[in-house]
């Protein structure tokens, strides 16, 4: 079929986050006393949430809901502050999204970032491109791989479900997409590896952005 929407992930789909998020988080580490980590390690640290990030990240004998919620603030604080210093589009990313604008498909995104700040990440990196729908973390949502945010995003697009590719680089997005009845697309230039993404679900497998393209018909 002629799929009519793409739906993305952000965070190692759309944008490169990974060193921003590591050097936030392990300043955040060292000013309380804990280990940090090395960024390989945040591959698999990030992509659940803001608090699970923060409960990853910790020694296993500190993982108390105390200091798991004081982590994550101070994570989310720090973060918030120095997003900017490295974080940018993927190559390749204009090239897919001025395509894509050409041929009049539809662009959404849904991240397990906080609303706000996704809103903020994609209105200064990516506003060159029209998304119907930027939607992060939120209260009554639930975070993927649950397929509430992307039943919804259909939903007010006025579009069925099968008429999206869905594009992520984790298994989390791609069971976000066979649960969601999306087409789902492993992005093998995120944080995640294609045995991950194969074992998710993925469909198919791309390497460039503009690879996409042709799936669309």
């Amino acid at each position: 079929m002629a799929y009519k929407a793409v739906l993305f992930d952000l965070d190692g789909t759309l944008v490169d986050t990974l060193r921003d998020i590591t050097d936030s988080t392990n300043d955040v580490l060292a000013a309380a006393g804990f280990p940090q980590h090395e960024m390989e390690a945040y591959r698999y640290f990030v992509g659940a949430g803001r608090r699970v990030l923060a409960s990853r990240v910790l020694p296993e004998d500190h993982r108390d809901d105390e200091t798991v919620d004081r982590i994550s603030s101070e994570i989310e604080r720090v973060y918030s502050r120095r997003w900017t210093e490295h974080t940018a589009p993927y190559p390749g990313i204009p090239e897919l999204l001025d395509a894509l604008t050409d041929r009049g498909v539809r662009l959404a995104i849904l991240s397990n970032k906080p609303q706000r700040p996704a809103e903020v990440m994609v209105s200064r990196l990516l506003p060159r491109w029209h998304f119907d729908a930027v939607e992060g973390e939120r209260p009554g949502i639930p975070l993927k791989p649950d397929p509430s945010g992307a039943l919804e995003i259909a939903r007010r697009m006025k579009l069925k479900p099968v008429e999206f590719l869905y594009l992520g680089d984790s298994a989390t997005d791609m069971q976000t997409a066979v649960a969601a009845n999306m087409y789902p697309v492993g992005a093998l230039w995120g944080f995640r590896t294609a045995e991950e993404l194969l074992a998710g679900g993925a469909e198919v497998l791309i390497e460039n952005p503009v690879d996409l393209l042709p799936l669309l018909a």
